[in-house]
């Protein structure tokens, strides 16, 4: 056979096919979530998710000294609170949950950097991600809450806030409220392209947060339109978002492909609950192998364009980057 080019020829050795390698991971790119609740000295692991747990403040702050010490650097905080309400109070409430968990995780592990995701619905009676009228979600005073607690996460030491909630102009309504008190330089990460998923099933039971009625179909987006993922991207870079994400990563690696084209801000995926769990039903059951799984799903997102990624294996990813089984 006459045949000048021969791919398999960058594949003859693992030093070879690593030093060619065109996707290239790093643990600096990882990001935890992380569940916080009320009382003291408790650790639930969330049925749904095995190997994850809801943390009380005192055992969170042991966590995330571990976590950091096995190579992950960033955690995104998620407050369970005690008492919910119509207007969501304990979401931006001083003694809040996320509040306190910030305060005591930066004592316990400084060098950690503390992403806080801003939302209502773990904080609302009705579970959903505003205020309530007639059973509609109002977006304007949603949009006055969410800022508001934004601005107490800054004041209670987030380093990066992450709204979630889907409404219209919250992005801007934050970056004026950070920037009138003094926090210009907190950076937002915008959930931009967050679309209505079923992936998001273990999530709720772990935050308590599923609606008391009906859905979030009109806020979150419809799986279907990819366009208009780019355009809620677009619009949350113009309202001033530092980075811009798209949820789930998995099944919407085609948004963070398309936007990567066009935007000039970093990009961010979150590999959601039902996508963990569904990698930890079928690994419990001998059907595949789990960490190569969790290695192609995480360099398919990085190959799509991703530049932080936010996964509940990013400790397990970190491993392997250490190991050489991916980077």
């Amino acid at each position: 056979m006459d045949m000048t080019v021969r791919p398999r020829r960058l594949r003859t050795s693992e030093t070879l096919r690593k030093m060619v390698r065109e996707t290239r991971v790093d643990a600096a790119s990882l990001v935890y979530p992380i569940f916080v609740m009320e009382g003291k000295n408790k650790k639930e692991e969330i049925d749904a998710m095995p190997g994850q747990y809801r943390y009380t403040v005192d055992l969170f702050c042991k966590a995330i000294k571990s976590l950091y010490k096995d190579g992950v650097h960033a955690i995104m905080i998620f407050g369970i609170p005690d008492k919910k309400d119509e207007k969501a109070s304990q979401a931006y409430a001083k003694d809040g949950i996320v509040q306190k968990a910030l305060k005591a995780g930066k004592k316990a592990c400084p060098d950690m950097y503390f992403i806080t995701d801003v939302c209502l619905c773990e904080y609302t009676s009705h579970g959903h991600c505003g205020v309530i009228s007639k059973k509609e979600v109002l977006n304007d005073p949603s949009v006055e809450l969410i800022a508001k607690t934004a601005l107490s996460h800054a004041k209670a030491g987030a380093d990066m806030v992450a709204p979630s909630d889907m409404m219209d102009g919250r992005v801007g309504a934050i970056r004026e409220i950070l920037d009138k008190n003094g926090y210009e330089n907190i950076p937002i990460m915008a959930y931009s392209a967050k679309y209505a998923s079923a992936f998001y099933g273990p999530f709720r039971e772990a935050a308590g947060s599923a609606p008391s009625f009906g859905d979030r179909k009109g806020y979150q987006m419809d799986f279907h339109n990819g366009r208009e993922g780019i355009k809620e991207i677009l619009l949350d870079i113009d309202e001033g978002a530092d980075i811009v994400m798209v949820k789930p990563a998995m099944s919407y690696l085609d948004i963070v492909a398309n936007a990567k084209e066009m935007i000039d801000v970093p990009m961010a995926a979150y590999s959601v609950s039902g996508e963990y769990a569904m990698v930890k039903a079928a690994a419990a059951n001998g059907w595949i192998d789990e960490d190569r799984i969790v290695a192609e799903m995480s360099v398919s997102a990085y190959r799509a364009g991703v530049d932080i990624y936010i996964t509940y294996y990013a400790r397990e990813i970190a491993k392997m980057i250490r190991d050489g089984v991916i980077g």
